[in-house]
């Protein structure tokens, strides 16, 4: 059995990031970068009004003076004019600030009278005025390499004109879940079986991260039907094969011994941590074979620390780095293995945001995993931590 820094070590030295490729914006989301994006023009292009109103030389306005307008600037269709001394202009948000004018006054500050416009107020220069390239200039850095493009930053490469963008290519992560016990769901469930959950919830949550998931179905724990099964999907060459359950000591726990008779390498199959201690590390040429644990929760949470960094190494993306938060509950002691504990984020006006503990901690309870926002980081042999002490924690 290794610790979990020494297993999380010797799966990134197994991973190697896949190359990249081209893909329009529009394809682009939860891709990562593999290069930076930059601006290929300046946002605002030209000096832009932030509002309705009216565009003036900010020295010819006081409190009761009056102005002639002389014009009006649409977004789309500029004023072509130059704003005079005792002139202005009508302006409308996101339109050409006009040659002449430096500043916008909100029509709610105004009286019109045809072309005559009464001001109630004095300005300043600049007020009201989005300036060329106040936002980005052409050239900028919009979206640097290994980030993962969410709506935000897609929006943000299109503001600068960037119609397609330099992305890792996608793992393929297959899944393969084992057990006489699981009927598919929505199935009819025998007296002996239950729902198997675990190739759901980890294609949703390996899609979600950017992967590409091919779900293989449920082999039984038949040493001839499950070599077989597993000779065909390493024979997809997937870049991750997943297994759940078989991966322990029972009488039925198959998986490591079919996967070396299909020629897998094992390098590890147990792990000081809790949930999860029964997870596995393999490989065949360029496929990297995860065994993970058949309870539900403790096949999650492996998923979460161990192999989501392996996909993240994959696409050259940024490892996923802890929070560090007070406790709002007293945590108790813990033994020999690290414990990822399930947790809430919580928060009031005085102490600010915390984590507090989720008591139920049965690794096929999932129900209160799914109420978890954290995984707490508790350490081998820890005598226990008071409310407001700072613990680490992993987002789920």
């Amino acid at each position: 059995m290794i610790s979990v820094d020494e297993a999380l070590e010797r799966i990134l030295k197994s991973v190697r990031p896949l190359g990249s490729e081209r893909v329009a914006l529009a394809e682009a989301a939860r891709r990562v970068l593999a290069e930076d994006v930059r601006a290929k023009l300046f946002n605002p292009a030209f000096d832009v009004s932030a509002m309705d109103g009216y565009a003036v030389r900010a020295e010819d306005v006081q409190p009761g003076v009056t102005l002639r307008m002389i014009g009006a600037s649409q977004a789309g269709a500029g004023f072509d004019g130059t704003v005079g001394p005792g002139q202005c202009a009508r302006i409308f948000t996101g339109a050409p600030v006009p040659s002449g004018a430096d500043a916008v006054i909100m029509q709610e500050e105004t009286r019109a009278e045809s072309d005559a416009i009464t001001f109630e107020c004095d300005v300043a220069p600049g007020r009201s005025i989005r300036f060329r390239g106040e936002d980005f200039s052409q050239g900028d850095v919009l979206v640097a390499a290994g980030a993962a493009l969410d709506p935000r930053k897609i929006a943000l490469t299109a503001a600068g004109n960037v119609a397609d963008v330099a992305v890792s290519v996608r793992p393929r992560v297959a899944l393969l879940a084992t057990g006489d016990e699981l009927v598919a769901p929505g199935g009819v469930v025998g007296p002996d079986q239950i729902v198997a959950s675990n190739s759901v919830g980890l294609g949703a949550f390996f899609t979600g991260h950017g992967a590409q998931v091919r779900d293989l179905g449920i082999v039984t724990d038949d040493r001839d039907v499950l070599g077989d099964a597993l000779g065909r999907a390493l024979a997809e060459k997937p870049d991750i094969l997943l297994t759940t359950g078989g991966a322990s000591v029972g009488e039925h726990d198959f998986v490591q011994d079919m996967l070396k008779a299909n020629g897998v390498d094992i390098d590890f199959w147990r792990i000081a941590m809790r949930p999860g201690k029964p997870l596995m590390l393999g490989r065949t040429g360029k496929t990297v074979v995860f065994g993970l644990p058949g309870n539900p929760v403790s096949a999650l949470v492996t998923a979460r620390i161990f192999v989501l960094p392996a996909v993240l190494r994959m696409m050259g993306g940024a490892l996923p780095a802890p929070l560090y938060l007070p406790l709002a509950e007293d945590l108790p002691p813990n033994g020999p293995r690290r414990h990822f504990m399930r947790g809430r984020l919580v928060s009031d006006a005085e102490r600010g945001t915390q984590v507090e503990p989720i008591r139920q901690t049965d690794s096929g309870h999932l129900s209160s995993l799914a109420s978890a926002d954290v995984l707490i980081v508790q350490d081998e042999n820890c005598s226990g931590k008071a409310r407001g002490e700072i613990v680490a924690a992993h987002m789920l």
